[in-house]
């Protein structure tokens, strides 16, 4: 029984509580209804509330646009009316342009017409008075032709007379120049008293008692000297002196040194002459060869010959006006270089030209021709550059330079040439040469002052503008030059150049 109340209690809980779920069940679907149908009616209300914004705001918008598109369509048939009124405008413009030319045409026409009819009159009337003067003159205009060109040929063979003297002249005197350029080259090569400096030694001798021992019994120790040597030794009063005589200075100096050892050791006879003799061309060759080789360092040039730099160290054994050419030949070398650096052109090239440019003075005593030509043939035959050669052979112009170096090298070459105390002048000589060259030019009518410029290589002349002319300063220079030539001695070429000019001055108060 127990049981059984006991399941029918558990049933009717069951029961009642399932009623209870299915009670509360379908009031939350009844709330949850309410709810959606509330949101629906908002959403609704809300939807139709957005559409008639958005209608509201498409109405805005295209009366905008279309009040913009009124706007530009407005400007643009303005801006066509504009263009429409400048077209109107530029053709009434060119109708008056065709109306003008038009009538210019017909002006000219008449012009033409009219200068036509001129003409016919200038025509007509140059014939009568042609046909008068014929009647006045008594001869056709044929014949007055001829006696005009016959008085233009005699005036034209004259002037052509007078030139033709004047370069006869100007020939002569170049001819004279260049004799005694080529006459004093000729000196220097020889041996001759009055070229002591170039070609003479003076031994210094401890008493005049070694004058007997130089000579020898009967003279053989002389002619022996003189025959290994080759050259010539002047024994004569000098007191405690004896004299070496050579055109070649590598002659002169292994017979100085020779004679001084013979001097020093006492011992003077043939067999101890040619050992002496021998011994001192060997030491000249060595020195030679060894002193081409600093130069070659020194001016910073490589690759040479062997045989072509033995010959610049011979270099160092001769003079040119008391200057020592191998000395000369390296500072044209460093200048030639520096101004080469300065153009931006090949240094080295510059260098080598210019420690090269005096090869030929090495042996020119022994080849005939000019230093230059023989230099550049000795440049040539031991492989040197085109180049070079042409600088080597043109720095004198002896031939036409054809680089820049060639002329770079020749400017080199008178920079230390004609620098004060290059060559053998004393500073009161020097002074005294640019003093006559300014005096020289001075004595022209018309120059006001002259200025010896560039160490004595160019004078400067300064004319008065109200005494000359540009016609006649021409005639002026040519003849300073002239007089410069016959009166003073100097080395190389001066150049003059004339300067008129004129000035106007005036004073605002």
């Amino acid at each position: 029984m127990e049981v059984l109340f006991f399941v029918a209690g558990l049933a009717a809980g069951i029961g009642g509580g399932f009623l209870l779920r299915k009670t509360t069940e379908e009031r939350a679907m009844s709330d949850a209804r309410a709810r959606s149908e509330a949101l629906l009616r908002d959403a609704t209300a809300e939807g139709e509330q957005r559409k008639r914004e958005l209608l509201t705001e498409a109405r805005e918008e295209n009366l905008r646009l279309r009040q913009e598109i009124d706007k530009e369509v407005k400007d643009r048939r303005n801006e066509m009316q504009r263009a429409e009124r400048r077209l109107e405008q530029k053709e009434e413009n060119l109708d008056r342009k065709l109306d003008a030319l038009g009538r210019r045409e017909e002006e000219l026409k008449a012009g033409q017409e009219a200068l036509k009819r001129r003409m016919e009159d200038v025509d007509s009337l140059y014939t009568e008075q042609t046909r008068k003067l014929e009647e006045v003159a008594a001869m056709t205009r044929e014949e007055a032709q001829q006696i005009l060109l016959a008085a233009v040929e005699e005036e034209a063979n004259h002037r052509i007379g007078v030139r033709l003297r004047e370069l006869e002249e100007k020939a002569k005197r170049e001819a004279d120049r260049k004799a005694q350029e080529i006459i004093a080259t000729a000196i220097q090569r020889t041996c001759v008293e009055h070229t002591s400096e170039a070609a003479v030694s003076v031994v210094p001798l401890p008493s005049d008692e070694m004058k007997g021992r130089i000579i020898g019994r009967e003279g053989r120790n002389i002619r022996a000297f003189e025959t290994l040597t080759g050259v010539d030794l002047i024994v004569d009063d000098t007191p405690e002196a004896v004299t070496i005589s050579s055109f070649d200075p590598v002659r002169r100096e292994v017979s100085r040194r020779a004679l001084e050892r013979l001097i020093t050791d006492g011992r003077i006879h043939p067999a101890r002459i040619e050992e002496l003799v021998e011994k001192c061309y060997q030491e000249v060759d060595q020195e030679m060869i060894d002193r081409g080789e600093n130069a070659l360092l020194e001016a910073g040039v490589k690759n040479m010959h062997p045989e072509l730099a033995k010959l610049v160290g011979q270099l160092q054994f001769r003079t040119s006006y008391g200057q020592n050419t191998l000395m000369h030949s390296l500072e044209v070398a460093h200048v030639a270089g520096i101004m080469a650096a300065e153009l931006g052109v090949d240094e080295a090239l510059a260098r080598r030209a210019g420690l090269l440019h005096d090869i030929g003075k090495a042996v020119d005593h022994q080849v005939e021709g000019p230093h230059a030509l023989i230099g550049a043939d000795l440049a040539r035959r031991y492989g040197e550059a085109p180049d070079v050669v042409n600088a080597i052979a043109s720095h004198h112009e002896d031939e036409e330079p054809q680089t820049v170096h060639a002329v770079l090298v020749a400017a080199a070459d008178a920079v230390s040439a004609s620098r004060p105390g290059a060559r053998r002048e004393s500073l009161e000589a020097y002074i005294k040469r640019l003093e006559k060259l300014e005096s020289v030019a001075n004595s022209f009518h018309g120059v006001t002052k002259s200025f010896a410029i560039q160490a004595g290589r160019e004078v400067r002349v300064m004319v008065a503008p109200h005494q000359t002319d540009d016609a006649s300063i021409a005639k002026m220079a040519f003849d300073i030059a002239r007089k410069i030539e016959e009166e003073m001695k100097y080395p190389g070429q001066i150049r003059v150049t004339i300067v008129r000019e004129s000035r106007a001055v005036e004073y605002a108060k």
